[in-house]
């Protein structure tokens, strides 16, 4: 073999050792909490947290990776729970539907508790990493409610002039509400996966009211917080960030023309000014969201429409407590944006910031060389901090009937 063809063969290893990020080794989470009766409690019944995460050793240390394979592949082995579909008619004609799943076990010992999920965007309870960890919770003695974003669910057709959008929390919402009617005794805990902590943080720092009291937390899993910054950073080549934004604009233009008899009929189109050359040829999110979507919510222009969407704006309105998970290699969301959560976690009390050093963007494999464990760090720690939530609720309450 030649010398040139040895240096060719040395030079893309070297490539694939760094792509991989093959150096770098298992580091636990880092913590911004202000309130450090809410970080020990978290440890207390999660005492992984204080414990390096491993992620899958030949490729988990790369973000771009754990990223990639969990958007194309799910979760391993991923189960099919059995749930029962809720459909609600709104005011305004859209058929909202939520699933409901009941626990796999009956343990006295637990209270009665109500996991709801929102998913991330274009996903669903049929997504692989949703129907893995509600079949996980499940299995741990917890009720599960999945919200389905109005477009993503394949059979369900659309019934008035929208889709799901990164701020709408009406949603979620009337889904709560029907919760909480349907088991009063229950005790809520809402989790959001990427623009579902969105949805999630913002709901719990809006006006509404008569929104049910038996909310417990709320936990947000790497969101970006602020529209506005984060799709000025996804424009950009820099880590590859414009091919995510590509992917993304993609699914939510998919979304669209599936139902496009609806969402593109003549009278939408008139109503609301759509051109659909545009929405077709968008080639970024805020270039259909420019098209599309700020037009049939009734904005006037996309940075009001992004400003409107963003958690970052309603977050400090949040009493409700908070955790909020993100990794440092996370390919669409740089840690400049991570930056005033951090503050906020360091300030408020009920929140806590968790940062891992790996993991991508909802990634969080973890174990074995090449084949990862069938329950991600992520599913293992959500279930976790479930019972240390309720208590430092239950402790909150005793807390505020001693003062009054």
């Amino acid at each position: 073999m030649s010398v040139a063809v040895l240096t060719a063969v040395a030079v893309v290893l070297i490539l694939i050792f760094r792509m991989l990020n093959a150096s770098s080794q298992p580091q636990k989470p880092v913590f911004h909490c202000k309130d450090k009766l809410f970080l020990n409690k978290l440890l207390k019944w999660a005492p992984h947290l204080d414990e390096p995460y491993v992620p899958t050793r030949l490729w988990g240390f790369s973000g771009h990776v754990q990223t990639i394979l969990y958007s194309v592949f799910g979760r391993v082995r991923c189960p099919c729970p059995k749930g029962d579909r809720r459909f609600i008619l709104l005011d305004d004609g859209t058929t909202l539907t939520y699933d409901l799943f009941k626990p796999t076990i009956c343990d006295p010992n637990l209270d009665d508790m109500t996991v709801v999920i929102v998913p991330g965007i274009c996903n669903s309870s049929e997504s692989d990493y949703i129907r893995t960890f509600v079949n996980y919770t499940q299995d741990q003695g917890y009720r599960c409610a999945v919200l389905n974003h109005v477009g993503a669910l394949h059979n369900v057709p659309v019934t008035s002039s929208r889709i799901f959008t990164y701020g709408h929390t009406e949603d979620l919402h009337v889904m709560l509400c029907n919760l909480s009617e349907l088991y009063p005794k229950t005790k809520i805990i809402i989790i959001g996966y990427s623009m579902g902590g969105n949805l999630v943080t913002k709901y719990l720092g809006e006006t509404y009211t008569k929104r049910p009291d038996c909310i417990v937390a709320g936990v947000s899993i790497c969101q970006p917080y602020d529209a506005l910054k984060a799709t000025g950073v996804l424009l950009h080549w820099q880590n590859f960030r414009r091919l995510y934004l590509y992917a993304l604009t993609e699914a939510t233009k998919a979304l669209i023309l599936k139902h496009r008899h609806k969402l593109l009929s003549d009278d939408i189109k008139e109503r609301f000014s759509l051109n659909e050359k545009d929405i077709i040829s968008a080639a970024t999110l805020p270039e259909l969201d420019d098209a599309y979507t700020r037009k049939v919510n009734n904005f006037k222009n996309l940075h009001e429409f992004y400003e409107w969407s963003s958690c970052m704006y309603y977050i400090n309105n949040v009493t409700t407590p908070m955790v909020f998970i993100n990794t440092k290699d996370d390919p669409l969301v740089p840690e400049d944006l991570l930056i005033p959560v951090q503050n906020y976690a360091k300030s408020k009390d009920n929140f806590l910031y968790m940062e891992l050093a790996h993991g991508g963007h909802l990634g969080f494999f973890e174990g074995g060389f090449l084949y990862p464990n069938p329950i991600a760090w992520l599913d293992r720690t959500l279930v976790s901090i479930i019972p240390a939530l309720k208590e430092y609720h239950t402790d909150d309450l005793k807390k505020a009937s001693t003062i009054y």
